[in-house]
């Protein structure tokens, strides 16, 4: 297999999205006695910990102007995998698993800790007659990235492959609407390999490490 196919291969990686962990610090006191100093460290307690998201849900990735634009610019072709859906603008995937714990910020680092899986379905991009997909893709909060599968023409290609970057300054607090548990805010960027593999491929800059794919917006069911 050639480097450029294998480049090409790597890219489908770029097209998706979804939830974002931020930094924060954990708890502690210090009390004296007489001469002698002891340290407690206290230990956070979750807000909400969902063990099951096999129960239903979606993340949505509101797709930004600027990266849709890269990719007319590329004269790529997006479309989707089995049940996900474009919808006003937002690539839709249903959860299918994982597990999410989130504490209150500023009492856990990171404040959102799990996996969430999307299993089945996923993005494609299509250019001349190689038609990339990327599916299986696996939201990791803890270490703010997506990691999913990537296959050429119908063949896999690469597994588990860090595919985007997440940046959570701007995830709202966990909000609620009736059974339903809601992250909202999380940056979805492309993540420095996708994108040096991108411009390598394609001979451009029109993607960068700092392109803003979308702003992803996940929602679970706790009952």
């Amino acid at each position: 297999m050639s480097s450029n196919s294998s480049r090409k291969k790597m890219f489908a990686g770029i097209a998706l999205a979804a939830v974002a962990a931020f930094p924060l610090a954990a708890c502690s006191s210090s009390d004296s006695a007489g001469s002698s100093e002891t340290t407690k460290v206290s230990v956070a307690k979750p807000v909400a910990r969902l063990n099951d998201l096999s129960t239903g849900g979606t993340t949505a990735i509101a797709l930004d102007k600027g990266f849709t634009d890269a990719l007319t610019s590329l004269k790529l072709t997006p479309g989707v995998v089995k049940d996900a859906e474009l919808v006003d603008g937002s690539l839709v995937f249903p959860i299918t698993g994982g597990n999410v714990t989130y504490f209150k910020p500023g009492t856990a680092k990171p404040y959102v800790i799990g996996q969430i899986q999307h299993e089945g379905s996923g993005l494609s991009l299509e250019a001349g007659g190689t038609k990339v997909e990327l599916t299986n893709l696996n939201v990791d909060p803890g270490v703010s990235r997506v990691y999913g599968d990537v296959s050429v023409n119908g063949k896999t290609a690469v597994r588990s492959a860090f595919l985007f970057q997440l940046r959570g300054a701007t995830l709202k607090p966990l909000q609620t609407e009736g059974s339903d548990a809601i992250l909202e805010g999380t940056k979805v960027f492309v993540s420095p390999t996708a994108a040096g593999l991108l411009n390598d491929t394609f001979k451009t800059d029109a993607v960068t490490e700092d392109l803003l794919v979308g702003v992803a917006k996940i929602t679970v069911k706790t009952k």
